[in-house]
């Protein structure tokens, strides 16, 4: 249970470039009738030069350019009992000393899941048509193929790598469409699975007997570099990749020589390392690579999800209820 907080004293720090989209006019509205705001919207750099506005603090609402709530910080922050961060990670701003304080910090990460499960639903299905190779033989050849050879929906195998919340959402937005959904998770209980309706397979058997494989997984030591030209060229034939997690999961000169090798497979990739990639990178030559620029996460109108989570947990801590997106330090440290 949260502890409860009577009108508390709270501050914005986020950077300026989006936050009236995660922050629109009405979600600050709202904030402004739970608590009193301590000083107006401030970036990190203006935080680092007066960061005594946070001596009055109780709740730092923050999102995309948050502060790193190292010591220093938090010295200057004896009142502070929640952070609330419209964003998905939240690794990169709370180093142990941040834990050590026990001050519960909130994610806004099943909030920005749902785009990126909306994208990689639609790449998914337009995968197992193989539009986008289709796509490109007919501006090819100036002809259609009578009848072409692809797998559809019903029926097929959809490869989920990592089952986390995208992951299981994704998941969920694919029970209607008459798929069987695969995924690979080492810290997933097949139970866990099963509810979903998907069943638990091990890398290469996802690999070798999906349609489409759509990559979930967090960036982690463990996962640095996993996808790579062995298990690209265990694809069948047609088979697409759809990479919306991190871009370091994969191992980019691998899959680009798989590519090369199969111009029949297709790879969609929303998120690549470096982002964006050298402008001399095959990735904007290949013809079986379909680049997007960080779209699947919230963008625009979406964004406001985000800002919406932070203030109805603020209005939760207020009125003494549980939180309901608290990370702890395990989360934490497995989430991108």
């Amino acid at each position: 249970m949260a502890a409860a907080t009577t009108t508390p004293d709270v501050l914005l720090v986020m950077e300026e470039e989006r936050r009236a989209d995660v922050y629109p006019a009405h979600v600050l509205e709202d904030i402004g009738r739970l608590g009193r705001w301590r000083a107006p919207a401030l970036t990190r750099d203006a935080l680092l030069r007066d960061p005594g506005v946070l001596e009055g603090v109780d709740v730092l609402l923050t999102g995309w350019g948050a502060p790193v709530l190292d010591a220093a910080l938090l010295s200057r922050a004896p009142r502070l009992n929640a952070v609330l961060v419209a964003a998905g990670s939240v690794r990169h701003l709370t180093p142990p000393e941040f834990w050590a304080r026990g001050i519960p910090i909130v994610s806004a990460a099943a909030a920005n899941a749902v785009p990126v499960a909306e994208f990689s639903l639609a790449q998914i299905l337009l995968g197992l048509k193989q539009v986008h190779r289709l796509g490109r033989e007919v501006t090819a050849t100036r002809r259609f193929p009578h009848d072409p050879r692809v797998s559809g929906g019903y029926g097929s195998r959809v490869g989920l790598l990592g089952l986390g919340e995208i992951g299981r959402l994704v998941a969920r937005h694919l029970r209607p469409f008459g798929v069987e959904v695969l995924a690979c998770d080492p810290v997933v209980d097949p139970s866990a699975a099963g509810d979903l309706g998907v069943r638990l397979v091990g890398i290469d058997e996802l690999f070798a007997s999906c349609d489409v494989v759509s990559v979930h997984a967090p960036l982690l030591p463990a996962t640095e570099g996993l996808v790579g030209g062995r298990l690209m060229r265990l694809l069948p034939e047609g088979a697409t990749l759809v990479n919306t997690a991190r871009g370091a999961v994969l191992d980019e000169p691998e899959v680009i020589e798989a590519l090369r090798d199969r111009p029949d497979l297709t790879a969609v990739l929303d998120v690549t390392w470096p982002e964006p990639p050298a402008p001399d990178s095959p990735l904007f030559t290949l013809p079986n690579v379909l680049l997007t620029p960080h779209l699947a996460g919230a963008m625009g109108r979406e964004r406001a999800r985000l800002g919406e989570l932070v203030r109805d947990e603020l209005r939760r801590l207020v009125h003494g209820e549980p939180l309901r997106h608290a990370v702890s330090p395990a989360q934490a440290s497995t989430r991108a």
